[in-house]
């Protein structure tokens, strides 16, 4: 039974076709240049076939956020489109003004505009529900130009904002090609995992850590988590383990009383199926350097988990049959400190059982690595599909599920 129209349910030929994506690239903080363009690549399916149906095809996306060193205009990701698509695409560096609303008007069937940074618009972000959404200026402005909104935007479906759940309070709406098979493939491979199940959580995000892991664990959904990069870091800190003042301070946001707490009664209930590092790799004289988590606190920063964590984890995860990760285990762009991400990432493809990675820093190690095309599903989501794994509501989803049921 369908929850929400796909891109089959309507005709679009010579009619005007919203599409909401998510390309929210990585850039080089020296140069603004975009350096991984994967998420652009994976909405290419969706803009040809709307392009191949004869729509006219405007793209409403963001990149970061205002008051962030990488928020900055959309006219690299149009390049990059262009690129990807074989095909020109028009880019107009506005929203709802005048240049844009004329571009849209002028847009031929078959052809592609991409408007501005839609996060320049300060309404996108309110923090309202999707029926205030549908009543402010993005969608009073853009409603009357446009016959369809399609969102493929699944990296963003965690987010109640205008562009995101506005439109299909007032426009018949439709999911595309990415959202639909994200939302399929992830049931498919969490509902029912095959076991054993192995969850492998990462990068900066320790906050969030406790609850993934009472949820997943608690849900049967993995059999054992582990837990590097940062959060791994931070979990060690709340065992009482010094990791030394560099290491501390690059997580003193994340070390609330609250944080540590619920990171030691996560430990205290699910014990070793909470797997932490056995040691940690620092730089020292220009060199990679494991160092056991008897020998801390050391003064370098921890970059990377150490040799000795990386054997046992690889253990661990080629005897899986379902492995999932979520954020890299180091600073895997700093040459020797990719080790572990790479370890661990060679080893859930050598498992040969279901290996799902997904979120931003996930998917560019794996890129880096070369190792993307060899998993069993690569999602586009960081923070939606967390939101998806804890079992909680997707804005995106519920509005496209409104649309279906009322327009």
């Amino acid at each position: 039974m369908k929850d929400f129209h796909t891109l089959e349910d309507f005709n679009y030929r010579d009619k005007t076709v919203l599409l909401r994506v998510d390309i929210n690239c990585p850039l080089d903080k020296g140069t603004l240049k975009i350096i991984n363009d994967a998420r652009i690549r994976r909405v290419v399916p969706t803009v040809r076939e709307l392009m191949g149906k004869r729509a006219k095809v405007v793209i409403l996306a963001h990149q970061s956020r205002k008051g962030k060193w990488d928020f900055i205009s959309l006219e690299q990701h149009a390049e990059r489109l262009s690129k990807n698509l074989n095909y020109p695409v028009k880019y107009v560096d506005d929203v709802i003004g005048d240049k844009a609303k004329e571009a849209i008007k002028n847009l031929g069937s078959g052809e592609v505009l991409l408007l501005g940074n839609v996060r320049g618009l300060d309404s996108e972000t309110a923090k309202i529900d999707m029926f205030g959404h549908a009543e402010g200026e993005l969608v009073k402005e853009l409603t009357p130009l446009i016959d369809y909104y399609v969102c493929d935007a699944f990296g963003a479906a965690h987010r109640s904002q205008c562009s995101l759940v506005g439109f299909p309070v007032k426009v018949p709406s439709a999911s595309g090609r990415l959202m639909a098979k994200e939302i399929h493939a992830l049931k498919a491979i969490f509902d029912e995992p095959r076991r054993p199940s192995v969850f492998i959580l990462g990068g900066a995000k320790f906050g969030d850590a406790s609850e993934m892991i009472d949820h997943v664990l608690g849900t049967g959904m993995a059999d054992t988590v582990i837990l590097v990069g940062l959060a791994g870091n931070a979990f060690l800190h709340a065992r009482g383990i010094e990791l030394g003042e560099a290491s501390t301070e690059i997580l003193k946001e994340e070390l609330t009383e609250e944080n540590i707490q619920a990171a030691k009664d996560t430990m205290s209930k699910y014990g070793q199926r909470v797997l932490l590092p056995i040691d940690v790799a620092v730089e020292r004289d220009g060199k990679r350097v494991s160092v056991l988590v008897g020998d801390l606190p050391v003064k370098e920063a921890a970059l990377d988990i150490g040799d000795e964590s990386i054997d046992k984890f690889v253990k661990v995860i080629i005897s899986s049959k379902t492995s999932f990760m979520s954020g890299p285990a180091g600073v895997y762009e700093k040459e020797g400190f990719g080790k572990g991400t790479k370890a661990l990432q060679e080893a859930m493809i050598e498992s040969r059982g279901q290996s799902v990675i997904g979120g931003g820093h996930t998917v560019g190690a794996a890129d880096t690595f070369d190792l993307t095309d060899r998993f069993s599903y690569v999602s586009t989501g960081g923070g939606a599909l967390e939101t998806f794994l804890l079992g909680q509501p997707l804005p995106v989803i519920d509005a496209l599920k409104y649309s279906y049921n009322n327009l």
